[in-house]
């Protein structure tokens, strides 16, 4: 299966999220992951619950049948995400306490998130994505 899969930055997100919600009709399901960006110098996250959540999430979304979409938000490097006046944290729909946050949209908001500590949680993905 095909994961429809579009990524965005803080700079990026609200022309990339309007499209996201333009084509929610058309999906069975629609996440948006949070993810911490990749540190330049390592090419790796510096966010080590994201390393760990990241891949498992994309593991368990491959394996549903098609019509799942999925919209990554990197929320920049560690600076930026320790502002407490971050877009994301402030923002009422998402109201983001860490990262990585995995959330279920429908219906134009927010129906269910997987926090930090229980993002990499193949039970809990599951749950989410399966709306129960």
């Amino acid at each position: 299966m095909a994961v429809k899969l579009v990524d965005a930055t803080i700079s990026s997100f609200g022309s990339v999220f309007e499209k996201f919600k333009a084509e929610t009709p058309q999906n069975k399901v629609n996440l948006i992951l949070f993810l911490a960006d990749n540190d330049p110098s390592t090419k790796v996250s510096w966010c080590p619950d994201c390393v760990r959540a990241e891949p498992v999430i994309l593991k368990k979304l491959e394996a549903l049948p098609d019509g799942v979409a999925l919209l990554r938000a990197y929320v920049g490097d560690r600076p930026t995400w320790r502002n407490p006046q971050h877009p994301w944290q402030v923002d009422s729909r998402f109201k983001l306490t860490g990262v990585p946050t995995l959330i279920s949209w429908e219906n134009d908001a927010v129906k269910g998130r997987l926090e930090d500590y229980e993002a990499h949680l193949e039970p809990k993905i599951n749950a989410l994505v399966s709306g129960n």
